[in-house]
């Protein structure tokens, strides 16, 4: 595998929120994505997933409590817990998730 820009990645995605599958590493799923503000609605997964913010910020709510993730920040999102994107999120969004359990 040759190596991968993920700035000029998430840039070139058609839409904000949508994500690009970039690598598996075993069953974990490797993904970009760029964040442009917006909110989103609540989700819940039956796996955790891994949030790396490249740039800008991540804001979120999870299980009811706000969670703020920094440039160069990982947040761990359980297995089970309803998270919601709050308004602001802005930036570069790498997303390691596991198949659902």
């Amino acid at each position: 595998m040759s190596p991968v820009d993920l700035f000029t990645t998430a840039s070139a995605l058609p839409d904000a929120w949508s994500s690009h599958l970039l690598a598996r590493v075993g069953t974990a799923g490797v993904k970009v994505l760029r964040m442009d503000g917006r909110p989103l609605p609540p989700e819940t997964h039956g796996a955790p997933e891994v949030l790396l913010v490249l740039d800008g910020r991540l804001e979120l709510f999870v299980a009811g409590t706000a969670v703020s993730v920094a440039p160069g920040g990982m947040y761990r999102v359980p297995a089970g817990a309803p998270h919601a994107v709050r308004p602001g999120s802005h930036g570069t969004l790498v997303i390691v998730e596991a198949p659902e359990e």
